[in-house]
């Protein structure tokens, strides 16, 4: 897949930018709070419909205006893709994606025709923080790939809020328990279903990630270290996750009505990351969780090539300057055959990287230099 152009309009500080990017490597250079990190938020919001960096889509409209547009041209296997996101402060429909000509009415629609992965610095939270992080992760990959995981999401997030909402209200009337058990029932089989499809779609695919990130890894460190991921789920060895989870929940009702929220599911799952046998979250130091994201990262990118049979775009934003040269090295070899957007304060940097086009960023203008 190949970007062939990005327009922004009063997107972030940017008033008017077209980019054509090369289909190698484009540098987005400059000093910091320029808005070079901006591109790679306008290319991350064609990918999923939401920004990296925050859920307010309307601090993403330059300040003093009412609205912002991003388009983006894409060329694939199956043809020309244009993409566009209309964001507004005043219009009832705060966000509108367009796909070529045609208004998308759900978000869904927009997953695959932008595909891209992201490596930031905000990515360290994967081994920093909780488990939410992680789904969060797992859950992008998928949905860009398969838009059926995306919509099972959405499915299960209803049947967890109306599951917990019908907790809370058995809680305060309990004689209206008896009367409501078979909608606490209906809700239990909706959470199973949908939670069934989610588990065996992360299972499979936290496998082919650890297998893939493992020898992106070593190749990191020079084999000095093992990186190991693997999928923490209540229903993670149950040959039916559907069913398994369902007999889970109805063991835990009791539970759950004291508690007034649902203990048994798919939003409890994790992914447990590994280095040389040590959890990576509590055990590793700041350098070995930079590899260790940058390695998932690039496992990310062959698992969504090799579904999708043609390489995604990849963004780094600001990372280089945080890699040692060996690891820098690593990465540049690995990515001089997918098209990269790289923002950079300094080009050397990327020594050794192939630079297709290089953007000078200032204060929301860009130059191109080659």
């Amino acid at each position: 897949m190949q970007v062939k152009s990005i327009k922004l309009k009063n997107f972030r500080n940017y008033e008017q930018a077209l980019i054509e990017p090369d289909a190698g490597v484009t540098v987005f250079t400059g000093q910091n709070a320029q808005g070079k990190t901006n591109i790679i938020e306008a290319l991350h919001l064609c990918c999923l419909g939401r920004s990296h960096r925050t859920p307010r889509d309307e601090e993403l409209i330059r300040w003093g205006c009412d609205d912002a547009l991003v388009r983006t041209q894409t060329v694939q296997r199956d043809g020309t893709h244009e993409v566009s996101i209309l964001l507004s402060k005043k219009q009832k429909r705060k966000k509108t994606v367009r796909i070529g000509a045609r208004q998308a009415e759900r978000i869904g629609e927009l997953l695959g025709h932008v595909c891209g992965v992201l490596f930031s610095p905000e990515d360290l939270m994967i081994i920093k923080s909780g488990p939410a992080e992680r789904r969060r992760f797992i859950d992008m990959e998928l949905s860009q790939l398969r838009p059926a995981y995306f919509y099972a999401l959405q499915r299960a997030q209803r049947a967890l809020n109306q599951r917990n909402a019908l907790l809370r209200e058995i809680a305060r009337e309990p004689a209206r328990e008896p009367a409501l058990a078979g909608t606490l029932d209906m809700w239990d089989e909706q959470l199973a279903v949908c939670g069934g499809e989610i588990a065996e779609n992360r299972r499979e695919a936290v496998a082919a990630l650890s297998a893939c990130a493992q020898e992106a890894h070593a190749a990191l460190t020079d084999g000095r270290e093992t990186l190991s991921v693997r999928y923490v789920s209540q229903a993670a060895e149950a040959e039916k996750p559907a069913e398994k989870l369902l007999e889970r929940l109805r063991a835990a009702r009791s539970e759950d009505l004291r508690r007034m929220t649902t203990t048994v599911g798919v939003h409890r799952d994790d992914l447990y990351i590994t280095i040389n046998g040590k959890e990576a979250r509590t055990y590793a130091s700041q350098g070995q969780q930079r590899s260790a994201v940058l390695s998932l990262k690039l496992a990310q990118l062959e698992l969504a090539e090799r579904e999708r049979g043609e390489a995604p775009i990849l963004m780094l934003d600001d990372v280089m300057s945080e890699l040692d040269p060996g690891r820098r090295r690593q990465l540049i070899e690995r990515i001089d055959r997918v098209q990269t957007f790289v923002t950079c304060t300094d080009l050397s940097d990327l020594a050794g990287a192939r630079q297709g086009a290089v953007y000078r960023v200032e204060s929301g203008t860009l130059n191109r230099e080659k």
